[in-house]
């Protein structure tokens, strides 16, 4: 991995390839200045001239760039400020768009955004060389059981200590023990380096809900949980009684999911089947109370057995329907699984995301 002024010359030859493709785009030789590493002028048609204020990095965390990228001189109204770095995480690109900020890596990744003279995106390269992997990986059962208790639109806006975060991974679940304190405290850090948590807040508090609900949806595997086809001949009245005498023999280890989950969390979402979870324990029973049968096809009852039963820790209410009062999952656990479904999961999702998630961030200042 090239350093110093090798990472420059690198960073400034990528970026001139770049503009060489915009074949109107006429652009000079970089030169360094006192206001950035790469100063790049580009010309366009009738000779509109824009300054790319190219800041070269070898490395550069999330949670340091809004408070580094405000420090630098401020763009005027013909300069682009412009981070380039050998690897731009997925974070680092989003927060560079809320800033204001175009980036660059060495692979060729890329959003250059010059108002009123260029646009150029580009994705999907493989890194010159991956950066090794630091802190916790957001998409194992353990980190999701924190994620879970900190976006919670029942704990928005809430400050907490690693301790009573690692006491509410375990709630109400049978025969299950919290994550481990020094899990909990390897989730924090990583959060607090990708900028998710409040550094000014006397203890932890989530700053940047959105953004960690993306992250942790990237990561979340929904295929890591088994999938069965049921179906039964009991009308939805009928299932709702059969499912709610499930729910007094399993205690909090079934409750309604994905898009069933929804039409309580978000009414407007509709659909035909019903999506439940339940750990394996309780299969039989769910199976015995609800005369179903397992098919290939033509379902009208899906059933999901978490891996792990991190799914069931919800902090919201009991489903106040009539006819049914089987629980539902969290919202925050709703919308990732509907995110992975297809067939308008992610229709439902967003109607989550609008109608119960940001609806409490906002409440809470956060958004």
């Amino acid at each position: 991995m090239p350093t110093g002024a090798v990472l420059q010359r690198a960073l400034a030859a990528q970026l001139g390839a770049l503009l060489t493709e915009v074949q109107w785009a006429r652009h000079k030789k970089p030169g360094p200045t006192s206001e950035a590493d790469l100063v790049i002028e580009v010309t366009g048609p009738a000779g509109r001239r824009r300054s790319l204020m190219v800041h070269v990095k070898a490395e550069l965390r999330p949670s340091v760039f809004p408070a580094w990228a405000r420090s630098t001189p401020r763009p005027t109204r013909t300069s682009v400020p412009v981070l380039a770095m050998p690897s731009v995480s997925p974070r680092l690109a989003e927060l560079c768009r809320r800033e204001g900020w175009s980036w660059l890596d060495l692979a060729g990744n890329c959003r250059l955004d010059v108002p009123g003279l260029l646009h150029i995106e580009r994705s999907g390269r493989s890194p010159v060389r991956r950066q090794p992997r630091r802190g916790s990986n957001l998409g194992t059962a353990a980190a999701a059981r924190v994620i879970r208790v900190l976006l919670s639109p029942a704990h928005a806006g809430r400050t907490w200590t690693q301790r009573s975060l690692q006491t509410n991974t375990v709630w109400h679940l049978p025969d299950s023990k919290p994550v481990s304190l020094g899990l909990v405290n390897k989730v924090v850090q990583h959060l607090r380096d990708e900028g998710f948590l409040d550094p000014e807040s006397s203890g932890l508090r989530v700053k940047d809900p959105r953004g960690l609900l993306t992250a942790w949806r990237e990561s979340y595997r929904f295929d890591a949980h088994q999938r069965l086809q049921y179906f039964t001949l009991l009308k939805r009245e009928q299932l709702g009684k059969a499912l709610d005498n499930l729910r007094r023999q399993a205690g909090g280890s079934c409750l309604y999911a994905a898009f069933s989950a929804a039409e309580h969390q978000a009414p407007q979402v509709r659909q035909s089947r019903t999506w439940v979870y339940v750990s394996a324990d309780h299969l039989d029973a769910l199976v015995q109370h609800t005369e179903a049968k397992p098919v290939d096809s033509g379902e009208n009852l899906v059933v999901l057995v978490p891996d792990d039963p991190g799914v069931f820790l919800s902090f919201e209410p009991a489903g106040r329907s009539v006819e049914q009062h089987l629980g539902c999952t969290d919202p925050v656990q709703t919308y990732v699984d509907l995110y992975k479904l297809d067939g308008r999961g992610q229709d439902a999702a967003q109607a989550i995301l609008e109608q119960r998630l940001m609806k409490a961030w906002k409440a809470a200042g956060l958004e």
